[in-house]
């Protein structure tokens, strides 16, 4: 098969579109033919040199995908060739096969089934931090920063279908298009500051639920937006690794700050937030009342303008590369 490959880390043109040995499934797994793939920002940091896979994870790129299942192992139930799936990857994706676990799989919801490649990472790292970490619930004030970005539009629209009210950041240009999801109060991070914002328009309470991308350079400000009693959940660091917390300003507001990743988790609480999604975000999705949002598909070929686009923040949704 052929399959994206980085043979030295670097710009985008590190990418190279070459020949691979075909996956070979165990017991547990099945291998998808895959016709479309997500663009994540840890592909971007994969191809930099900063992410390696896990252990035992695919050498290429790619945290989830879409397909039809070619091969089904020997241990595995429920799942037959033919069907057409959606997947949570560790890594692989920017191929034309890939082996994935049984408890990893999504059936296809009522969308598109090229648009399903950018739901399993989202949707999994959106409804385990919101609900699970973050415990947001209907009432709540939920604050998601990079609103336009995969993770962004599909945490605004869980949140507006979960009852919360959503305040995000994003340019400008995307402010209407963020309305159109759910988000009540898009913030135009570059000309207002978002403490503020979030106060106002909370009456002076601040963000039950603050879900983050930018880590060390949001990190005091993140807990300034917080309620008493708020949330705080980190699962990117754009904005830096290393930041000063003022522990007297969590205390006294008796807020929390957790830090999650997905990819690394061992496969059993992948299951089980793969299962979790299926039980509650797929209804959503069936019921109109989430969907994917994808910016453009390309390519598989054209990796390196995908990843050059994802950079650019000029996106809105998800960017998808495409196989056939």
């Amino acid at each position: 098969m052929k399959a994206i490959t980085i043979p030295q880390p670097g710009g985008p043109e590190a990418l190279v579109w070459a020949e691979v040995p075909d996956p070979e499934p165990g017991p547990d797994e099945v291998i998808v033919d895959v016709r479309a793939s997500g663009v994540n920002r840890a592909d971007l940091l994969q191809r930099q040199g900063h992410y390696p896979p896990p252990p035992g994870a695919s050498a290429y790129p790619g945290l989830e995908c879409s397909g039809v299942i070619t091969v089904v192992g020997s241990e595995v139930a429920g799942w037959a060739v033919g069907q057409q799936v959606c997947a949570l990857l560790a890594g692989g994706g920017y191929a034309e096969r890939v082996a994935v676990p049984a408890g990893q799989l999504l059936p296809v919801p009522a969308c598109d089934s090229v648009d399903a490649a950018g739901l399993p990472e989202v949707a999994c790292t959106v409804w385990s931090n919101l609900v699970q970490v973050g415990r947001l619930s209907a009432g709540d004030t939920l604050l998601v920063h990079g609103g336009g970005s995969g993770i962004g539009t599909f945490a605004v629209q869980l949140g507006a279908a979960l009852g919360a009210t959503v305040v995000t950041t994003a340019r400008e240009a995307k402010h209407s298009r963020l309305r159109e999801l759910g988000a009540s109060h898009p913030i135009d991070y570059r000309e207002q500051d978002f403490v503020e914002e979030v106060r106002r328009v909370t009456d002076g309470r601040g963000a039950d639920v603050i879900l983050d991308i930018m880590g060390a350079s949001y990190l005091g400000r993140n807990v300034s937006a917080l309620a008493t009693g708020g949330r705080l959940v980190v699962i990117g660091m754009q904005g830096g690794r290393k930041a000063e917390l003022d522990l007297g300003a969590l205390l006294t507001k008796r807020a929390s700050v957790a830090a999650t990743s997905l990819r690394s988790r061992p496969l059993a609480e992948k299951a089980e937030i793969v299962q979790g999604v299926r039980d509650e975000v797929w209804p959503l999705i069936e019921a109109g009342r989430v969907r994917p949002v994808v910016d453009r598909r390309l390519p598989m070929t054209e990796a390196a303008e995908a990843h050059r686009l994802v950079e650019s923040n000029d996106h809105f949704g998800k960017v998808l590369l495409t196989i056939g």
